[in-house]
């Protein structure tokens, strides 16, 4: 091999390690906020120093497959999903109708339709809701900080959280939390449908 070849060898393993790490930092944040873990949190779990996680997570250090391989155990994913780099790359899922699972209330008259995707469950979730008059979804409360989003497509619901009540007609929205025991009802002589998108860990959003 000549001089030439190692020396654009070197540079391409060097820009391909700057590739990793940076996608690293942006995964290991990623995934530590949607276990709601502070960084010392995540230090104590892990084994790894609280600078050198926040280090990574800034893309200044680029840590040894030990560090990487402690880190994904205390984050419970894989060391190939922390290493992944596909995020550039096309992707497409289709789920057929019947293999959609479905919740049904107590009272049978509203069912939730689960089209969210299960890689998210842990703090995202949403639901397509078809419910008959008078069906009736009683929760009890989520995660602390959870919030719960109802946008209304036809008939009209309402949701009581904590002896509160609002109502909403097609086109609107209604947005509580539901770290709480939180209700949720199809009022009128209609047939309602609805989306419900519920974020249990509010650290996503920062």
């Amino acid at each position: 091999m000549g001089i030439e070849t190692r020396e654009r060898s070197g540079r391409e393993l060097a820009s391909g390690a700057q590739v990793i790490s940076g996608q690293l930092g942006k995964t290991i944040q990623r995934l530590r906020k949607a276990y709601n873990l502070s960084l010392s949190e995540l230090a104590e779990q892990s084994g790894v120093a609280k600078s050198i996680i926040s280090q990574i997570e800034r893309n200044e250090t680029n840590p040894t497959l030990a560090t990487i391989w402690r880190l994904s155990q205390a984050l419970d994913v894989s060391i190939e999903r922390v290493l992944s780099t596909n995020e550039e790359e096309a992707f497409i899922e289709k789920i057929a109708r019947p293999d959609t699972p479905i919740l049904v209330s107590e009272d049978g008259k509203l069912r939730l339709a689960i089209i969210g995707w299960i890689k998210t469950v842990e703090w995202l979730q949403w639901y397509e809701v078809s419910a008959e008059p008078g069906g009736e979804l009683d929760s009890e409360g989520h995660q602390r900080g959870s919030i719960e989003s109802l946008s209304v497509s036809a008939g009209e619901f309402e949701v009581e959280v904590g002896g509160i009540t609002q109502r909403a007609k097609a086109g609107e929205t209604l947005r509580y939390r539901c770290d709480r025991q939180h209700i949720v009802r199809c009022i009128g002589d209609q047939p309602g449908t609805a989306l419900m998108v519920c974020i249990l860990k509010a650290a996503v959003m920062d």
